[in-house]
This record gives C-alpha cells, structure tokens and sequence, in this order.
C-alpha cells in the first residue's frame, strides 16, 4: 500500500490526467470514436526516443562528454557558462527532462566539491531555463514539439523557421546570467576522468537515434522504428525496457482523450476557439501556467489550425510556473533533495528568472 501511495504522489500529473479523462467521459460516453483520439505515432516515437536515450546512459555517454568538457573550463565564468550550455544543447537531442536529470544531479556534486552549495540555486534555476528553452530548438526536444511536428504534418522548413529564432535569442538571454553566476576564481577543479562501456551496445543505440531521426522526419514508419527499439531492448538490454517512462505515455493518452471529448462538446469547443480567435499565442501561453505545455499544446491543437503561434506559445509557456513544464519539476525535486537546500529562495529566483524571460520572448514572439 506504502508503495502505491509513494507512486500516486511520485505521478501527480498522470493521476490528474486520468481524473480530467474520466470527467470528460461523463460528458462523452465512450465509444468507437475514442479510438481515433489517440495519436499512436507520437506514442511510438516517444516510447523510441526514451529507450534508446536510457541506452545512451548505460554506456556513459553523458559522463564522458561532461567530463571531457569541464577539462576545458580555466575559470568560474567558464564553467557557469558551459554548466548552462550543456543542458540548453543535449537537450535538443534528448529532451529537457532527460538533459536535466543528467546534468542536475552532477551540478550539485560538483558544486559540493567546490564548496559552492550556495551558488546551486541560482545555477539549477538557469539549467533549467535553458534546457526548456533549447529543447524547443528541434521536434525531438520536448514532447510538445513531437506532438505538434506530427499532429500538423509539419515540415522542417517550416518548424525550424518559427523556433530557431526564439532559441537563438534564448541562449543570448541565458549567456549573460551565466557568466556571472559563479565566482570567477575557482578552487582547483577534481579531476574527472570517465570511459564508454559497452562499444557494440553503444553502436547498436546510435543507430536506433538514427533510426528516431529518420522516423520523426517521416523517412522510417514509426511502427518499425518501435518494433526495432523494443526487439534491441529485449535481446541487449532488458534494464531499458523497465526504465522507459510509461508513465508519461499514459498521460499522453489521457489528455488525448480529454482534448478529444471537450473537442466534441459545443461549448467547449465555441469558448476555446473564441480564446484562440483573438490570441493563440498569448493562450497558449496561459494554457501552458495551469496545465503545463505538454498537455497544453494536445489539448489547444484540437481547436485551432494555427500551428505557428501554437508551437511558439507552448514553448515559450515553458517558463513561468513551475509547473508550466513538467522538467521544472525534476530540477525542483533533486534541488530539495540536496544538501542545504532553501526552497524558498528557489522558488523566489525561479519565479523572477522566469517571468522576465517570458516577458522577453514574448513580445519578441
């Protein structure tokens, strides 16, 4: 019992999902169409990308290429700006929540060795910006772009055209804070020395991320891609196929459900689309406050076509609250873990931090 109360409040977000789902089902009793609500591709690809990512983490990559890149580092300016870097780049290729539960937990080790436990609020609440910010850079970023890159049948050109301009103007915001967030002498730096394991393993995963590309640019049907992925797990490593998040992929489908019954509501439907009518940026963004972006951006892509302010709201309504992506949440929970941890201030320089930078990309948005 202990362990499924443990679980219910480790899975917040899943358990108002399936909440909201089960409402709506009152308001549209199930039937065949329900079926049609569900996105499997999106499913697919989300279930690929989060195997072959925990693959990538047995075999060290993640420690190799941190440890090779704080070698580089001669000062504490440096080092803010790379410790920002890392998050805000990998997670463009391994998602924001990935890259923070990577570089999060190292942070503060680091930080711990060089007895700088004070600079680890103001420093986790940068990585955290920036993997928001960067992972809104590619389709396979975050879940909301994935959703969306599929859902709209979107090509390149036209995505990268609405993000690669916030993302840019994001990592100049983010490198100036950074410069400044440690102080510029440091102690002399541990050494950190780390090696791959598993070469043939590590093979077989990056061309299983080869194979995520190609599918997510429709080059690769999403079904094989998953029949692939889940096939390596089991005969390779059977560890991943325990480690993927289906917890997540279970949100999914529930907010599907809900985005699909308040589709087929009258009112519903007319209040939305009212809201998205005169502003589907700025309801995006608000959307994505209460909901988080995720949810945000399945349940708004069933009233509207405008898929450009859609994709920008709900990337930049990453900030804000810390809810308004679910990946502020795990910088959140490793941060009050941690030794000397004051949650007030943190949540104080999240919550300024945040709102400024909102501000910023939207009114350049």
């Amino acid at each position: 019992m202990k362990k499924i109360v443990s679980w219910l409040k480790g899975e917040a977000v899943l358990c108002v999902a399936a909440l909201c789902a089960l409402g709506t089902m009152f308001l549209v009793p199930p039937d065949r169409v329900y079926v049609d609500y569900i996105d499997f591709r999106v499913l697919g690809l989300l279930f690929a990308l989060m195997t072959v990512v925990e693959g990538f983490k047995l075999c060290g990559v993640f420690r190799v290429l941190t440890a090779a890149m704080l070698r580089l580092c001669r000062s504490g300016r440096a080092l803010g700006v790379l410790l920002v870097a890392l998050p805000f780049f990998s997670a463009m290729l391994v998602t924001n929540d990935v890259a923070l539960l990577v570089f999060v937990p190292f942070t503060l080790g680091l930080l711990g060795e060089l007895g700088l436990r004070r600079t680890a609020a103001p420093l986790l609440v940068l990585q955290t910006m920036a993997a928001n910010l960067g992972s809104m850079a590619t389709p396979v970023g975050n879940p909301q772009n994935l959703y969306l890159y599929a859902a709209y049948e979107l090509s390149a050109a036209d995505f990268f055209a609405v993000v690669l301009p916030l993302t840019a103007l994001s990592l100049g915001l983010l490198a100036i804070p950074a410069l400044f967030v440690l102080p510029a002498a440091l102690p002399a730096l541990p050494r950190r020395d780390a090696a791959l394991t598993g070469g043939r393993r590590l093979a077989l995963y990056a061309l299983l991320f080869l194979l995520c590309l190609l599918s997510v640019f429709r080059l690769l049907h999403w079904g094989i891609l998953a029949a692939l992925v889940a096939a390596a797990a089991f005969f390779t490593d059977r560890e991943l196929l325990r480690r993927a998040d289906y917890a997540l992929l279970l949100t999914f489908v529930c907010f599907f459900v809900v985005s699909g019954n308040l589709g087929r509501v009258e009112t519903v439907r007319a209040l939305v689309q009212g809201l998205l009518d005169r502003n589907a940026l700025l309801t995006a963004v608000l959307a994505s406050q209460l909901i988080s972006n995720v949810p945000a951006a399945v349940l708004l892509s069933a009233f509207t076509e405008n898929w450009r302010a859609l994709l920008a709201g709900v990337n930049i309504g990453g900030l804000g609250t810390p809810i308004a992506s679910l990946a502020s949440l795990i910088t959140l929970k490793l941060y009050l873990k941690s030794e000397g941890a004051q949650p007030g201030r943190f949540l104080g320089l999240f919550t300024a931090a945040n709102v400024l930078f909102l501000v910023i990309l939207l009114l350049f948005a």
